[in-house]
């Protein structure tokens, strides 16, 4: 590079500095309730759907504001789950069929982490340490599961914004995972924009792994991985870091950590920065069957993360959107159960 071509980059970075990695979500992009002025009997007397959540709204918002959850008992249908569940049960059966994409994170193994069901022998996809990737794009149980009225009514309020249904993940069993705040790793256009559901499959038991949580810990101080508050290639900090961090920080301020044990059909709302994770597995014949879903508002997840460029294919229920995969398309609703839910 010349003389006058360093100068010139180096004039470019003076007039235009490199923005300074984020350490906490920036105030003015945060949703209404999450701002010390939140006014929640105001939005109480002009939010439109409020006929639509079969709960105490003011009750549930208070609850959320102050410690960064909710649970809605009885949410879903158990014949919505069950028909749900004969779909995700159909892939690990007939694996050799689905070209649908599952995570790896068992310990020993040596293959890619990321693999569809068709390439995965029997006896991996049907333990523990897997994840089912994106199920929703195949199934319309799924979709009609993840934006189901009580989920998207409570999560637009949440937002002040219509929502959007940005992925999920299937656990036939515990994941065991440690300590963490979902932003770090799923990140939207605006990241203080997100928001994530726990569907139990199944009744949960204590020796199945269930999840934990710290009630309150959404407005803790973040965790810089030494390039800000994501994780990814360039971090000079890793997961377990994360983790000590997050426990140490609830610890210091009195947060009590709480293990979910919720009955079939009920459905755990969680904000983007609560801290919680998954237990350990003491009983390895208990499953702990579960959807997890996460959320985002429509000004913060305006396009599919794998097509970014391109107006994206919407589904649409309750008022609320999830998109079509751009790459999948033979995929899309391949299990169509669910159109007589």
């Amino acid at each position: 590079m010349s003389l006058i071509a360093t100068l010139k980059t180096a004039l470019k970075r003076v007039l235009r500095p490199e923005p300074k990695p984020l350490t906490d979500f920036e105030y003015r992009t945060l949703p209404w309730i999450d701002k010390k002025e939140a006014d929640i009997d105001a939005f109480i007397r002009q939010y439109g759907r409020k006929n639509d959540f079969p709960y105490d709204l003011r009750e549930k918002l208070q609850f959320w504001k102050e410690n960064g959850y909710v649970i809605l008992e009885k949410a879903i249908p158990d014949s919505w789950l069950d028909m749900l569940w004969s779909e995700v049960e159909e892939v690990f059966t007939n694996n050799d069929k689905y070209a649908i994409k599952i995570q790896v994170d068992l310990p020993e193994y040596t293959g890619r982490s990321v693999q569809i069901a068709k390439d995965l022998p029997q006896n991996v996809i049907n333990g523990q340490y897997i994840k089912v990737i994106d199920f929703h794009n195949s199934s319309v149980a799924a979709k009609k599961i993840m934006l189901h009225k009580s989920i998207a009514s409570f999560l637009e309020a949440v937002f002040g914004d219509r929502v959007i249904a940005m992925q999920s993940l299937f656990f036939k069993y515990g994941s065991q995972q440690a300590t963490h705040q979902d932003f770090a790793y799923v990140v939207s256009e605006n990241p203080s924009h997100l928001a994530a559901a726990w569907i139990a499959m199944e009744d949960i038991h204590i020796d199945s792994g269930p999840l934990f949580y710290y009630p309150g810990s959404h407005t803790n101080q973040k965790f810089n991985f030494g390039n800000g508050i994501f994780f990814n290639g360039q971090s000079a900090r890793d997961p377990n870091d994360f983790a000590r961090f997050i426990e140490a920080n609830c610890t210091a301020l009195g947060q009590q950590r709480k293990t979910l044990l919720i009955k079939k059909g009920d459905v755990l709302l969680w904000h983007a920065a609560l801290a919680h994770g998954g237990d350990a597995i003491n009983n390895p014949a208990l499953t702990r069957k579960s959807f997890v879903c996460h959320y985002s508002s429509q000004n913060a997840y305006r396009h599919h993360r794998q097509k970014p460029d391109e107006e994206p294919v919407r589904h649409t229920y309750n008022g609320a959107d999830v998109f079509a995969h751009p790459f999948l398309k033979d995929h899309e609703d391949l299990f169509k159960g669910g159109e007589d839910l």
